[in-house]
């Protein structure tokens, strides 16, 4: 039985989503909190599988609260369910560690099956999600993505990558933001760090963020 918290300041809500959960029979709603600082106790306290983290709330906000409890209950997985898809939200929230990212027009099912998938260890990008993600990282510094192209002679997805690379993607979340396989996206970036002249990620974004 997966044990799943709901993060949510409306009421009424979390109840309907809390019983379309259980009626999986996979799945058991171990708590509700209405705010991002009930929800830090909380997840200390019950230590639940997966979180789904509604980002707009009062006291702290989901990209604050996903942050803090990753530092403490790091193998709480935690999927984003909100109705906002604002690009600034995306990346906060996957840098701050959520596994995945979903909006309230979900249907039940597919609810479900990506609970259980963050559950495995999957990343939650629908590719409305992921495109948004895509563009976001490709907008962050044109300018440093034409000088890894010029100096290092990287190509334009070796570029794109790197930049996400810099933005803090982990090779998981760059496989599934570009739909590449995770074999495909370590290769990519060996590439990278081959052409970069550096041995590791820490020297390949410090080299990456150089570029002003």
């Amino acid at each position: 039985m997966i044990k799943v918290m709901l993060v949510d300041d409306q009421v009424i809500l979390a109840e309907g989503i809390k019983s379309v959960l259980e009626t999986s029979g996979e799945i058991s709603v171990c708590g509700v909190a209405g705010d991002g600082v009930r929800a830090v106790e909380m997840a200390n306290e019950l230590r639940p599988d997966v979180i789904l983290m509604d980002i707009r709330m009062p006291n702290m906000n989901g990209v604050a609260a996903t942050k803090k409890i990753k530092e403490t209950v790091p193998d709480t997985k935690i999927i984003v369910l909100t109705t906002f898809d604002d690009s600034d939200y995306i990346l906060s929230a996957i840098n701050s560690g959520a596994s995945g990212y979903l909006l309230k027009d979900i249907g039940s099912t597919a609810l479900i099956d990506a609970i259980k998938n963050a559950y495995a260890g999957d990343t939650i990008l629908p590719s409305k999600i992921a495109k948004k993600i895509t563009e976001a990282a490709m907008m962050v510094s044109n300018d440093r993505e034409i000088k890894l192209k010029r100096i290092y002679s990287l190509s334009d997805r070796e570029a794109g990558i790197a930049m996400m690379l810099a933005e803090g993607f982990t090779n998981r979340q760059i496989a599934s933001a570009l739909k590449l396989s995770d074999g495909t996206a370590r290769n990519y970036i060996s590439s990278i760090y081959l052409k970069m002249g550096v041995e590791n990620r820490t020297a390949a974004v410090a080299k990456i963020k150089e570029l002003n």
